[in-house]
């Protein structure tokens, strides 16, 4: 894998834990978002627009486990956020 490919895969990473707090953050407006959901497509498509985030991220929150959603996970999941970000060129 070159630099480029690396440096693609370390932001889209950070895309993903990013929407995932985000998701946290929002969690009565994402539940309702999946729950009027016809399918799955549909809850992906529009978790996507909530959060303005694309189908990968969109897809990650609803992988996401119930358990997840506790305070401690939470904090753990964003710490790794910003451990992310710290990592890319520039440090976002």
């Amino acid at each position: 894998m070159d630099e480029h490919e690396r440096q693609m895969r370390e932001e889209q990473q950070v895309m993903i834990v990013e929407a995932l707090v985000q998701a946290m953050d929002r969690r009565d407006e994402v539940f309702r978002v999946i729950d009027d959901s016809e399918d799955v497509d549909e809850a992906i498509r529009r978790v996507g627009q909530l959060l303005g985030v694309g189908e990968g991220p969109s897809r990650a929150v609803l992988d996401l486990q119930f358990r997840r959603f506790t305070r401690d996970q939470r904090q753990a999941i964003a710490s790794h956020a910003q451990e992310l970000r710290s990592q890319l060129p520039g440090g976002r």
